[in-house]
């Protein structure tokens, strides 16, 4: 296994130790950064600027992606680390050295965190091994001793274990083969993101782009036991999300979108959308980010208006 340790800044740090969210955007000001230390479900590892050589908390790798930072606070809030939208924007301009804050659609890395943890300063562990010149971050291999040892000093510090892999990601691997992506299960903001990104950022039935008005939608709503996973999703334009999730639209297990007749009867209107009806939706290329069959069925068959 691996494990990467960034350097952190202390005021994000504090504040999110604060707020304890059960997710966090560990964003990079320029939209140029990419990252690639870590497959899913691995730890991240915060570490405090020097003359602060500890480590005091983490989170779970699930993805990288490059947004617009709007949407990055559409998404993530508070848990971008910053109290408002206005101060994300200053706290990105000062890291980039302009004096100022930074335009909303400017882009940003995001490194998307699961179930992040934040250690009591007594719990905090010395980074003794840290060079100076390090700027970013430095990446651990468990087969090593000095690995070995950090994430021995992590574990007994955690209230509870690593976080469970997403069953329905797992599924999907399986059913595609490799290379398998299991994601840990994920929060609100990093669902929207991650099904983002698997989109291409356009419409899964319109093709529009404008980012701006697109929803991730899920299947089976959160709250009727439905979850976060990328399997229960589908990106949609906001009119479209309002009436797949009223059932006037659905998408079928074979991904072909199917009006209701109840718009007609009950609008008098609905031409727009009547000429969606049998078409072939627009699928991530990623097989496993594919919405699930099984939760399109539970759409058709409890929400959809026949």
């Amino acid at each position: 296994m691996q494990i990467y340790v960034g350097i952190t800044d202390p005021r994000w740090y504090s504040y999110l130790a604060t707020q304890k969210p059960d997710e966090v955007n560990f964003w990079r000001p320029s939209g140029e950064d990419t990252f690639r230390a870590l497959e899913p479900g691995e730890p991240f590892l915060f570490k405090l600027h020097s003359p602060q050589n500890f480590i005091v908390g983490g989170g779970f790798f699930s993805r990288f992606t490059q947004c617009p930072v709007h949407y990055a606070w559409d998404a993530f809030q508070q848990k971008n680390g910053a109290e408002s939208f206005t101060q994300l924007r200053q706290l990105i301009g000062q890291r980039r050295g302009s004096g100022g804050p930074i335009g909303p659609n400017e882009i940003i890395g995001c490194i998307l965190l699961q179930q992040p943890f934040f250690f009591k300063p007594t719990e905090w562990i010395p980074a003794s091994d840290w060079r100076p010149g390090i700027q970013r971050g430095k990446r651990y291999y468990t087969e090593t001793f000095e690995g070995q040892t950090l994430w021995q000093e992590v574990q007994s510090r955690l209230a509870q274990p690593a976080p469970a892999l997403d069953e329905s990601v797992i599924a999907a691997a399986q059913k595609y083969g490799k290379p398998q992506i299991t994601l840990p299960r994920l929060g609100q903001g990093s669902f929207r993101l991650i099904l983002t990104d698997a989109y291409d950022a356009r419409c899964a039935l319109t093709s529009s782009r404008v980012l701006h008005v697109l929803d991730s939608a899920h299947i089976k709503p959160y709250a009727s036991s439905g979850t976060h996973s990328p399997t229960n999703g589908i990106l949609l334009r906001k009119d479209i999300h309002t009436l797949f999730d009223l059932g006037y639209i659905t998408v079928t297990p074979e991904y072909k979108v199917e009006i209701s007749n109840r718009m007609k009867q009950e609008f008098e209107n609905g031409k727009e959308y009547y000429s969606m009806h049998g078409e072939q939706i627009n699928l991530p290329k990623i097989e496993q980010f594919r919405p699930s069959t099984k939760m399109l069925s539970w759409h058709n068959e409890n929400i959809f208006r026949a």
